[in-house]
């Protein structure tokens, strides 16, 4: 058995502070002598006061020791930010001498009792990992809905991971660290999916790891099919007929949450109060104040705002990030990022940059079909060409 500090924590924008107040305030309730660090890949609201907040640490996301942090934040959208600091910072917790064990949860979980079954766990295993599914899904909608949404986004839901302090325990965060610092996209047609696509190698890359099948963890609507939540807020919470433990409220804001619900436990009424208790409980701790709040790095010098379309060309195109250094100064047009992405927009014709979405996925085909058709209609391409046929024509002779 390891003896030393069980580490809790997640990783946020200061957006999402009220989730993780809720989520802070559930893990200490059951386990008073752990500790729980917030992980900030932002500045903190000016009334932010550490004493008076439920965390017992606040770890600021430029502490990890990641190199040129906010010039690497930029290339990031917020999820894509708050997901690749997950893997420095396990290293960063594990780190310390008095540290057993670490528990990663995503802010939008709740703990409605304790995670010691989870705890004693990593005194077996060095790595604890929970899939989205542990049954097939039997109909064609839930096999859409949920096998093929976790082939597209992972096998493994990474709002939860749990690494003791072994040399299995690091070896996994060495990897998943250096991988998250160079590859964590929402890019499903290049193959990845933030942090979650990588850890589909792991079973394949670390013997000292288990899957937890336990139906009692990281219950979410992608589950619900094979998973029956019952009892009460007040007696106690139930799935499948034993102790409900880690509840996950993904998908919340979007309304994904209550979507799904609506589909697949229209009628079940435990899983409806516990929805009401969340957004109260949420309500109580800012949501309505800081909800909207824009993250230190969403904009511009200028106070334009960053795109995923902004991020996405800087992230692949090596010439642009030695050109424009700190992409978010405007100061100096001849060395702006921002002034020679406007630039050209206007000389390839193109519609100011998107949101997100589908609207910014057009924006960015029509910029490289754009940026192509000025390749192909290029003395050097021409010269390519001729090159290419008179190449041709003596293999062939």
């Amino acid at each position: 058995m390891q003896t030393g500090q069980t580490i809790f924590f997640t990783s946020i924008t200061a957006n999402y502070l009220p989730k993780a107040r809720v989520l802070a305030e559930s893990v200490k309730r059951h386990h008073p002598d752990s500790h729980f660090a917030l992980l900030l890949s932002d500045t903190p609201p000016e009334d932010f006061a550490l004493d008076a907040e439920p965390f017992d640490e606040l770890v600021s996301a430029e502490a990890l020791g990641i190199a040129e942090f906010p010039r690497w934040a930029f290339m990031h959208s917020v999820v894509e930010l708050c997901t690749a600091v997950k893997g420095p910072a396990f290293k960063y917790f594990l780190a310390r001498r008095n540290t057993s064990k670490v528990f990663y949860l995503d802010p939008d979980m709740v703990v409605f009792a304790p995670l010691t079954p989870l705890i004693d766990r990593l005194d077996q295993h060095s790595v604890l990992l929970t899939p989205h599914l542990v049954e097939p899904e039997e109909d064609n909608r839930a096999i859409v809905d949920n096998e093929i949404c976790a082939l597209k986004h992972g096998v493994f839901n990474l709002g939860f991971l749990a690494l003791a302090n072994t040399e299995g325990g690091r070896k996994f965060a060495d990897w998943w660290a250096a991988r998250l610092l160079d590859y964590c996209y929402d890019d499903i047609p290049g193959g990845l999916f933030t942090d979650q696509r990588w850890v589909d190698l792991a079973p394949c890359f670390f013997d000292d790891l288990e899957v937890v099948r336990d139906p009692a963890y990281n219950i979410a609507t992608w589950n619900l099919t094979h998973r029956e939540v019952g009892g009460s807020l007040e007696d106690g919470l139930t799935v499948n007929g034993q102790t409900l433990r880690l509840y996950h409220f993904s998908g919340f804001d979007s309304g994904a949450q209550a979507t799904a619900l609506t589909s697949y436990a229209p009628e079940n009424r435990t899983l409806w109060q516990m929805r009401e208790w969340y957004i109260g409980a949420c309500e109580r701790q800012g949501q309505s104040r800081l909800g909207k709040r824009a993250s230190a790095y969403a904009n511009f010098g200028n106070g334009e705002p960053i795109r995923q379309a902004h991020r996405v060309l800087y992230r692949s195109r090596p010439d642009l990030m030695k050109a424009f250094p700190d992409p978010y100064s405007c100061e100096d047009s001849n060395k702006s990022y921002w002034h020679w992405y406007q630039a050209e927009q206007t000389r390839l014709g193109l519609a100011p940059a998107a949101g997100n979405g589908a609207s910014q996925m057009e924006q960015e085909l029509a910029y490289y079909r754009a940026a192509l058709a000025n390749i192909h209609g290029s003395r050097s391409w021409r010269l390519a060409n001729v090159i290419a046929s008179v190449a041709r024509r003596l293999r062939l002779t």
